[in-house]
């Protein structure tokens, strides 16, 4: 999918450095890198990919811009590990991930997308209701000591 010379791709092992970089990058702006971050982060082959799960890129003029998963959490698929880098934030292109993530969701015919953020997160909290995430309760031992929020889309 190409928009606004960007192009979103898929998973390829020779982009692991922009996952965990890009990803690295907001969470220790905003929090610290956690246990389960780190094992997923450092391997997306296997925490992500070899789990059923997917990675997806953005490719913003040949440059590696942005980043997001679908972790196959056995009972659903988690949205997660979404970051743009900050230089080229505020183009859409975190708003095209979504997007993109939606559409494939639909083309595997899943019946909904969870994620877990943090409500200090207040742009990313705006764009997932504004993509028609809906908050569900939180358990108690979600694998994010940060979050405070759970949301989900039903498809």
């Amino acid at each position: 999918m190409i928009k606004n010379n960007v192009k979103i791709i898929e998973y390829q092992s020779k982009y692991d450095v922009f996952f965990y970089n890009l990803n690295v990058e907001w969470l220790e702006k905003y929090f610290y890198i956690e246990p389960y971050d780190k094992k997923v982060l450092s391997n997306p082959k296997k925490y992500v990919i070899d789990s059923g799960g997917f990675i997806f890129f953005a490719k913003y003029n040949n440059k590696i811009v942005g980043v997001v998963s679908l972790i196959n959490q056995k009972t659903f698929f988690e949205l997660s590990k979404m970051a743009v880098s900050p230089k080229y934030q505020g183009l859409g292109i975190g708003l095209q991930l979504m997007n993109f993530c939606i559409e494939f969701a639909k083309s595997k015919d899943w019946k909904s997308i969870t994620l877990y953020s943090h409500r200090k997160l207040v742009a990313a909290i705006n764009l997932y209701k504004k993509m028609g995430f809906k908050e569900i309760p939180l358990e108690e031992n979600s694998h994010y000591e940060r979050s405070d929020i759970k949301m989900i889309l039903m498809l």
